[in-house]
């Protein structure tokens, strides 16, 4: 995006005429892409925003890294903890009256609208951009998207799964597998989800016959498969493309039978401390230009009907992704989390 810019001293120098503002109005785009002047005026005098977050902490780092070269004048203090505990500190705090957070980013869109009332009335300046077959509620928006792959290490698996189905092969076990158990959050509630609709009821009782290893969360199953602790691993896209960016060695596929895709649910809450702050950091976060960097650098996708660009090794014509009916997403998940945990023998 190209964009008018003046030295400090030529600014310096008109400032106070109205001519300074004038020169900025000549960036037409500006107001439609992230908000008026005096949102932005606004969000200066603010000075910051609390993030709450369960995504991974090294990409949402890089993202208020970006954020913070186009915005500098807004610091982004992020709480950082996983869905499940992430969703009691905000309902704790709420009920005393404190919630802390500006803006809120979870993997559970179930759970997000849930709580929906604790949210502000909001919409970013390119709202009719994003997909409405993912839309829960007018409050929440999709400020990223995973979807699922198949990694493994290639020091050690030489004939890789190239789908779900293989990954009931007994080739692939014992303890070959490393996997992300169901009831970790929300976008593992997606891919169990897909497994079951797709495939049939009995695809979790194949698969747990290959006594696949079971971790809490992603991060401990890429660190494991970099490891060679095991060789194959059920991981997002997004998590294992950073290992493979950062020269581990690692393969991805995308299944040949398809690719869940989980929405992340983002928000404003109404007791936001620096309301204008947070719009703006949500705007820019839906903007293309934030929407572009989670998926060039960080393997992401987007929630936008037309992505300005696809993840390293995404090919739209030839992967075929599946997105959770919302009302079944909700409604089967308690049940089917049961059935899974049966499965596969896991307890929480």
């Amino acid at each position: 995006m190209s964009e008018f810019k003046l030295s400090r001293r030529q600014f310096g120098a008109i400032a106070g005429t109205g001519v300074a503002a004038a020169m900025l109005n000549l960036r037409p785009s500006w107001a439609a892409t992230y908000g008026s002047d005096e949102l932005i005026a606004a969000a200066k005098k603010e000075g910051k925003i609390v993030y709450y977050t369960a995504d991974f902490t090294e990409p949402e780092q890089e993202v208020i890294k970006a954020f913070n070269k186009r915005f500098p004048f807004v610091s982004v203090e992020m709480v950082r903890a996983p869905g499940g505990q992430l969703i009691t500190r905000i309902k704790t705090e709420a009920a005393a009256g404190k919630l802390l957070a500006d803006v809120i980013n979870h993997s559970d869109r179930g759970l997000m609208k849930g709580i929906e009332d604790l949210f502000q009335d909001y919409a970013p300046p390119n709202a009719a951009d994003y997909r409405t077959d993912v839309a829960i509620s007018p409050k929440i928006w999709p400020k990223s998207a995973l979807g699922w792959s198949i990694a493994y290490n290639t020091e050690l698996e030489k004939n890789p799964p190239k789908s779900w189905m293989d990954l009931c092969k007994p080739e692939y076990g014992p303890k070959k597998i490393g996997q992300v158990v169901g009831p970790s959050g929300g976008t593992t509630w997606t891919r169990i989800m897909f497994e079951r609709q797709t495939f049939g009821d009995d695809y979790w009782t194949k698969q747990a016959a290959t006594q696949p290893i079971l971790y809490p969360s992603g991060a401990p199953t890429s660190d494991s498969l970099v490891r060679g602790e095991c060789s194959i691993a059920v991981l997002l896209y997004n998590i294992a493309y950073i290992k493979k960016r950062d020269g581990a060695p690692i393969e991805i596929n995308f299944p040949t039978d398809g690719v869940p895709l989980n929405f992340y649910a983002t928000a404003i809450s109404k007791t936001a401390a620096n309301p204008n702050a947070a719009k703006l950091f949500m705007n820019w976060c839906l903007s293309e230009e934030g929407q572009e960097l989670p998926i060039k650098s960080l393997g992401y996708l987007s929630g936008l009907k037309k992505p300005p660009v696809n993840p390293p090794g995404w090919d739209p014509k030839v992967v075929k992704t599946w997105v959770p009916n919302f009302e079944q997403y909700v409604k089967l998940r308690e049940d089917w989390i049961k059935d899974w945990n049966k499965a596969y023998g896991y307890r929480q």
